[in-house]
């Protein structure tokens, strides 16, 4: 008597063989490995290419000795003041705070300016003339205003994240479809009713439009806070690797802060995705690439 596994019908060879073919090709297509490629062939190209030209190490490193300096900074304990761990989760927390802050400072102002006409013209010309000033050279006097804590890196990072998020923010409650407007008007709906359930959801594209480019403004501001006067931070990091000539260290560390970009920008996409589910995703991209 036969048993069942042995009944069973077995799959054949040439489905196998197809099963991963089309596996092999749905990989190759994903931009995901497309982009893991593309670094792995540009690392290889930077190795290869610094150690044939003989570029000198306090140019340019081999991408060997920036994962050496990476792999030394990472094996010390979190409190060390010599290692990565302390002075990324001090950069980290300027990040985190003056980008909430900033980015929820931004979001409130554009709600308001955008439901009060008259308070936007007003505001407008100062809007303008305040986001044309270089933060750069603002950054001292933060600094010598808050001194070398985290309050004057997190206020640099202020001054940056709320920006975007105002300007956006204003933008998307504008570009609104009157014709919603009107029909919801047309059905006695209240003002806050309109703002809820047309104004405020249209809106959200660009809103999170602000808020990606709000996230790499933060990783700026905090590193040139740092660099201005701070105590601790990957940004003073940077600058002690920089008086040694220790190149590859400060490249670790630049591999440190892209990694920290990167996270806060798949956060916020994720966060979109699920806010903007009932969007597609073709209309969702072009609205907040736009």
């Amino acid at each position: 008597m036969s048993s069942p596994i042995s009944a069973a019908p077995s799959r054949p060879a040439s489905a196998i063989r197809q099963a991963r073919a089309f596996d092999l090709g749905r990989m190759l297509r994903s931009s995901r490995f497309n982009s893991l490629l593309l670094l792995v062939a540009l690392l290889v190209v930077w190795e290869v290419g610094v150690r044939v030209f003989q570029v000198p190490k306090f140019l340019i490193p081999p991408f060997s000795d920036v994962v050496s300096a990476l792999w030394r900074g990472l094996a010390t304990t979190p409190l060390a003041k010599d290692g990565l761990w302390f002075h990324t989760f001090v950069t980290l927390a300027e990040i985190l705070m003056g980008f909430f802050i900033g980015s929820a400072i931004g979001l409130a102002l554009g709600v308001g300016i955008s439901q009060m006409p008259r308070v936007e013209a007003v505001l407008q010309p100062y809007v303008a003339a305040f986001q044309s000033l270089p933060k750069v050279a603002v950054a001292p006097i933060i600094v010598m205003w808050l001194g070398f804590g985290i309050s004057s890196k997190v206020a640099i990072v202020c001054m940056l994240t709320f920006f975007p998020v105002l300007v956006t923010s204003i933008a998307g409650f504008k570009a609104i479809d009157t014709d919603r407007i009107d029909l919801l008007r047309s059905l006695s709906a209240t003002p806050w009713q309109i703002f809820r359930k047309a104004k405020f959801p249209s809106a959200l594209p660009y809103i999170f439009a602000g808020l990606d480019m709000a996230a790499a403004f933060a990783v700026v501001g905090a590193i040139v806070g740092e660099f201005v006067g701070a105590q601790a931070g990957l940004g003073v990091l940077i600058l002690q690797m920089d008086a040694q000539m220790d190149t590859g260290g400060s490249f670790s560390v630049f591999i440190v802060l892209s990694f920290i970009g990167i996270v806060l920008t798949s956060l916020l996409r994720r966060i979109q995705r699920r806010t903007l589910h009932w969007m597609p995703v073709e209309s969702t991209s072009r609205s907040v690439s736009t």
